[in-house]
């Protein structure tokens, strides 16, 4: 028996025995209702809306008899429209989650039956924790399973989790240890005991053990929805299923936040309520008093009920009568315009990638608005401001300097669209199917299956594109990518190789730096080797000859030069004591120094060597495969991270070619040399504390155990320590660290990004002590992680330092056009980057966020005291700098140890205060949670909106802290994207995300919210005016359906439309002129001076629409529906037509809706009129409004009414609100007749300004 997953055990019996158990489906459901329980929860999700609450209060006041204002069916209609719109359109989308769950849930998979003792088909849904999964190539994991046996040798398992997390690169699993290998699993056989952690969302972290003595762990796990690549079967049993697998714990849907502006609304919805309840007071007591003053009349119905408990019932009756007044239906707008605005910006061809395929992702469907009041950007650099398409562009190896100035030139004239072409030629693209292919031979490429598990989307089925004989392309292997261009004296170097005269001096030695050193370019990493027509290369025995060289290796810390040189060529020749000194050490050799001479030797000793099988690197490029025993193939590198990648075709380029990677052994060709194949013995993976990552191989010549390390340089040049006890080595090492820290300086001031290499030969004895160490934190189950780290830091000391890399990542197009517009339009953008500084500094320049006006601040501190001074000090700089001529501003660079102490509680506000006055700040060495720290930080202390973009996994949490999150689908996977609030494929898009619909989504909601508050109070005081000539005694001039439905329907249209598609400017003058944007920064469209302006404009309006008709028709015979007439008919065109006087765009929708809606009020009430006997008691609205509107004085009314009305609001938008906008929103330069002319209002008839 075994154990099901999570701490809580529970026996399981094999095979077909586990039906009777229960056991965690594997089935998943995404909806939230079932037929049964839709009303019932739907409704209950519905009133936890206060609005909602207050109207079904509303309803069932409307009940009491003693307050009844209107029929009891009436009152109900608005609430039940809205509960009827929001249900419809949450029943449509869980309906649509419903389809996907179904597709998802109806995938087949193979199980093994107990019953049957077979493996048979079954769907997902009806897997269970505990079963036997069979997989074979290109199928989908159907939960997350323990890997127990793969038809590879070593017991290996390659995944691609592109679905998962959206990396295309082979990932490397492996079988459970202990378990036998070499037959397939059967399952009745297999009698183990499993216990695995509760499941949890962590896709990095699986613990656990098998029979309470063998450790599992991430390696052992299979997540679902990965694919199974390059393997041809697998088994595994599954630990996690349905909801509780990893994919599924990460399934957070859509994220909801809450706007900056929906906020604000909320504020004013208390107002309003305020203003209600002053309303009916004002009534209750007027009404008290008017019956205390006509007390006794005749005219009055005799009643006991005082003067006083009357006003007390009318209060409530006025709060029927004027609920209108709080906008019930604002919401429910509200979240339409939303949805049209985000329809329109996620179809905004502008935003297309065509290379990708992708276009732009609104994940928050409620803050489309926060994109227009962005204060504050917080960038990453690697793959946000550039490609992350690294390429090799120049190394240093030995302290010799080597530019590859062809290789520069090339970069210089390459083309992207070569790119564009190789990736669309060789990009599949995915479908879903009901049953994943498979493939029962090694032979199997990549099928063009996927499953959109995350997101509930599901393709449909059956449609399968690529034929899976197509070439295949893999992540960061672009033409751009892979062809290097060798260095000439490099290769001039290596040449030496294969050349019969080989010079046995200090040129040999620097010859096994550079062998060495592209050694550890080919083999220290996770590459997958594939090729088209094989899924990897196995490693096979190679039997050598006697080999050329004893060993590749500089000289260690405790070898004397003879003895080096004694076994380098051993077995070749013998040779005299006494070599050159160290570089430097005699004569002037010290002065030739420097590019390519640190080597410079004697020729006192010459060396008959055979010439090798391998020459012609001179004219080698890394678009060519070199000769070899599988030269033939075309190599294929899956990488995990483009760093990787590029070091390897880098290597490749020299013919220093892995060609092969396994579990257990490399292929790596060498010139020379032929094919070695060499014992990898551990890996030490890459991780943000250690930064840097290394291999333990044993030498296949030497058979010594070697490390190969590469890492940032902060850390390789630390850990490279000189040697002891050898003067030679010890001055050579010292020679090469100050040589390579300058070409690291060069590097970075080149905007490059710099890895050194580095390498330690370690005893026998030495590595014995470290294997035990690390054999019982690789086995231990709690604290694995940190005694993992604690092993591989004691390995990766007193390394011998070999050279670095310089890696060119070129800037995205439009960045510096992008960031200068958004630094026009008043937002601050800050770097937050890992880097060194000053590859920082070098790529701000790039993209102008660094002006050579700027004056630039460095902050570097080894000590908070000297943090705190600087600060200080850099303050005081500042303000003295600021009456300076020709600086434009200050650009403040921190790095990561610095930005440590200045996010400490006592330093924040020196910082703060510092950073806010610079007109961008740059973090450099900066930690992910750092980065959440700053975004954190200015968000709260100074009350900013703010951005965060980025595109990898270290990104998240900014991404997640700050008010908008933008995530990058680019090179590293889709946990930025995962994890934002909308999703770009590069980074000029948030040019026009911001400027353009940002500022749109913004001002036409801001506009849109105003303007309900506007209509709903101006028709209220219609109502609360007629008060004070009915005794206050709740009466109404209109009918009460005219009433309800004023609000509901005929002035709800119009809003909507504008809400959607109103421009007030054009989005090529939002390009043109980013000052525009600051309007939104401040919320100048929605102050709350704008909102008490908008109730007077109500206010006088209602006044206007009241009191013309009330002297127009004074001394008449007109009764109460009468005078109610026109007043209801001025009212409606002066809603309508002030909609038209506040918008900027004039389509034929628009005036189809404008029109729509008054035709349709003329006619309902027509119609009403006409028909209706009994339909409003106790009033009877029979013929008056047909009777109305066949007197001239009718018209009149309307007309004069609706001139006097709107003439302030006409006169303020088309005088006032211009000048505005020009003082404050446009940067000294812009001439008002620009202005005229950008902001002109469009009133085209046609349809093309629809589109967005």
């Amino acid at each position: 028996a075994y154990d099901s997953p999570s701490l809580i055990k529970s026996d399981i019996c094999n095979g077909g025995g586990r039906d009777s158990l229960s056991h965690w489906g594997n089935g998943i459901r995404t909806t939230k209702y079932s037929l049964l329980s839709f009303i019932p929860m739907n409704l209950f999700q519905q009133f936890h809306r206060v609005a909602n609450l207050y109207f079904l209060f509303l309803v069932m006041l409307n009940w009491v008899p003693v307050v009844e204002a209107f029929q009891k069916e009436i009152t109900m209609i608005p609430l039940v429209v809205v509960l009827i719109v929001i249900a419809i359109k949450d029943a449509l989308e869980d309906y649509r989650r419903y389809r996907f769950d179904q597709k998802v849930n109806n995938n087949v998979a193979t199980v093994y039956s107990g019953k049957q003792q077979t493996y048979v088909d079954q769907r997902w849904q009806d897997v269970r924790v505990g079963d036997f999964v069979r997989l074979s190539c290109n199928e989908i994991i159907p939960a997350d399973m323990l890997l127990l046996y793969s038809s590879d040798l070593h017991g290996v398992c390659y995944i691609e989790t592109a679905n998962l997390d959206g990396e295309t690169n082979l990932k490397q699993r492996q079988v459970v240890r202990d378990l036998p290998q070499g037959s397939e699993l059967t399952p009745e056989n297999f009698h183990s005991r499993i216990e695995c952690e509760n499941p949890n969302n962590d896709l990095s972290r699986f613990r656990g053990y098998i029979n309470a003595r063998v450790g599992l762990h991430h390696d052992n796990l299979l997540l679902r929805s990965c694919t199974i690549r390059n393997t041809e079967t697998i088994i595994g049993i599954v630990v996690y299923a349905g909801h509780e697998t990893k994919a599924m714990k990460n399934n957070s849907g859509p994220r909801y936040k809450r706007s900056k502006l929906e906020r604000r609304m909320n504020m004013d919805i208390l107002w309003s309520v305020v203003l209600l309840v002053i309303m009916c007071l004002t009534s209750a007591i007027g009404h008290g008093l008017w019956l205390r003053n006509l007390e006794g009349a005749s005219f009055l119905i005799p009643d006991t009920t005082s003067p006083a408990l009357s006003g007390f019932y009318l209060f409530w009756t006025m709060i029927i009568v004027l609920q209108v007044l709080i906008p019930v239906s604002l919401y429910v707008s509200i979240e339409i315009v939303k949805l049209g605005q985000i329809f329109f910006i996620q179809n905004d061809v502008d935003f297309y990638n065509e290379y990708l395929d992708s276009r732009i992702q609104c994940r928050a469907l409620n803050i489309t608005e926060d994109l227009g009041q962005i204060q504050y950007v917080f960038s990453d650099k690697t793959g946000t401001l550039t490609e992350n398409k690294m390429v090799f562009r120049r190394c240093t190896i030995a302290g010799v300097e080597y530019p590859h100035e062809e290789n520069a030139r090339r970069l210089e004239v390459y083309k992207p669209e070569e790119d564009e072409a190789m990736g669309r030629s060789h990009t599949l693209k995915s479908r879903a199917s009901a049953k994943s292919l498979s493939c029962k031979s090694l032979s199997c490429n990549r099928s063009s299956v996927s499953l959109h598990t995350l997101t509930g989307h599901s393709e449909e089925e059956g449609e399968e594109t690529s034929s899976p004989t197509l070439p295949r392309h893999s992540a960061f292997s672009s033409p751009m990518e892979k062809d290097v261009v060798p260095d000439p004296l490099l290769v001039q170097k290596l040449n030496c190789l294969s050349s019969p005269l080989f010079l046995l001096t200090d040129a040999s030695m620097e010859l096994t730096y550079i062998v060495d050193f592209f050694m550890a370019l080919a083999i220290c990493n996770t590459v997958v080797v594939s090729s088209p027509n094989q899924p990897r290369h196995v490693v096979r025995n190679i039997r050598f000859s006697l080999p050329r060289f004893s060993t590749l290796s500089p000289p260690h810390t405790t070898d004397s030069t003879r003895s080096f040189t004694g076994r380098l060529f051993a077995s070749i020749l013998i040779i005299k004591p006494g070599l050159a000194g160290p570089p430097g050490e005699d004569g002037d050799q010290g002065d030739e120094e420097g590019e390519h001479g640190s080597w410079k030797g004697e020729e006192d000793k010459i060396v008959q060597l055979n010439p090798g099988a391998w020459s012609g690197l001179e004219n080698s490029n890394g678009a060519q495969d070199p000769p070899g025993e599988l030269g033939a193939d075309e190599l294929i590198y899956e990488a995990e991270s483009p760093d990787e990648a590029a070091l390897v075709h880098a290597a490749r380029a020299y013919h220093c070619t892995l060609r092969g990677h396994s579990l257990e052994r490399l292929l790596v060709e060498l010139p020379g040399m032929g094919s070695l194949a060499v014992r990898l013995l551990h890996i030490l993976p890459f991780d943000s504390t250690r930064k840097r990552m290394s291999v333990v191989v044993r030498h296949p010549l030497t058979k010594q155990v070697v490390v190969y390390t590469k890492g940032a340089d902060s850390v390789i040049m630390d850990l490279a320590e000189s040697p002891k006890g050898a003067e030679q080595s010890e001055s050579r090492q010292g020679h090469i660290k100050e040589q390579t820290q300058k070409h690291l300086d060069n590097y970075a001031r080149e905007g490059l990004r710099t890895l050194c290499i580095a390498k330690r030969v370690l005893e026998e004895e030495e590595y014995e002590v470290w294997l035990k160490r690390h054999a019982f934190a690789e086995t231990s189950i709690e604290n694995r992680e940190e005694l993992l780290l604690e092993s591989a830091q004691r390995l990766e000391t007193n390394l011998t330092l070999l050279g670095a890399t310089g890696i060119v990542d070129r800037l995205q197009e439009e960045v510096p056009e992008t960031i200068e517009a958004l630094q026009r339009a008043g937002v601050k953008v800050w770097v937050l980057t890992g880097d060194k500084q000053e590859t920082a500094i070098n790529i701000a320049c790039a993209c102008k966020l660094l002006r050579s006006t700027d004056q630039l601040l460095t902050a570097n501190c080894g000590s908070k005291e000297a943090c705190k001074a600087l600060l200080l000090a850099l303050r005081a700089e500042m303000e003295c700098g600021e009456a300076a001529e020709g600086t434009s501003g200050f650009t403040l660079v921190v790095d990561g140890r610095t930005l440590e102490f200045a996010l400490q509680e006592d330093l924040k506000g020196d910082f703060l205060e510092l950073s806010r006055c610079c007109r961008a700040v740059i973090c450099c060495r900066s930690t992910p949670l750092q980065k959440s720290q700053v975004v954190r930080l200015v968000q709260d202390q100074l009350q900013v909106m703010t951005l965060a973009i980025g595109d990898g996994a270290n990104d998240v949490s900014m991404i997640q802290v700050a008010d908008v999150g933008i995530g990058i689908s680019g090179q590293e996977g889709m946990q930025a994207v995962m994890s934002s609030d909308f999703a770009i494929s590069r980074f000029k898009h948030l040019r026009k995300l911001l400027l353009v619909h940002g500022h749109w989504c913004y001002t036409r909601l801001a506009n849109m919210i105003l303007y309900f508050f506007y209509k709903n109070v101006m028709y209220v005081n219609l109502l609360f005016w007629y008060q004070f000539f009915c005794g206050f005694s709740g009466s109404v001039m209109t009918n009460s359906w005219v009433l309800i439905f004023f609000n509901l329907l005929f002035t709800s249209a119009p809003p909507l439309l504008y809400g959607i598609l109103d421009k007030d400017v054009s989005a090529e003058t939002l390009i043109k002129l980013p000052e525009l944007y600051k309007s939104g920064q401040n919320s100048k469209a929605y102050l709350a001076s704008t909102f008490w302006l908008t109730m007077l404009d109500a206010i006088y309006q209602s006044l206007v629409c009241f009191f013309v008709p009330y002297f127009a028709y004074a001394g008449s015979d007109a009764d109460m529906l009468s005078f109610g007439s026109p007043i209801n008919a001025s009212s409606l065109l002066i809603i309508l037509l002030h909609q038209v006087i506040e918008s900027r765009t004039l389509t034929w929708l628009h005036v189809l809706v404008l029109v729509g809606s008054a035709l349709f009020y003329f006619s309902f009430t027509l119609v009403f009129s006409v028909v209706c006997v009994t339909c409003s008691p106790p009033t009877n609205p029979l013929g008056v409004d047909k009777l109305q509107m066949s007197q001239p004085l009718f018209y009149g009314v309307c007309a004069l009414t609706t001139v006097l009305a709107l003439l302030p609001r006409y006169t303020l938008t088309n005088t006032v609100v211009p000048t505005f906008f020009r003082e404050n929103c446009l940067k000294p330069g812009v001439s008002s007749s620009t202005w005229k002319t950008q902001t002109s209002r469009s009133l085209t008839l046609t349809s093309d300004s629809l589109q967005s």
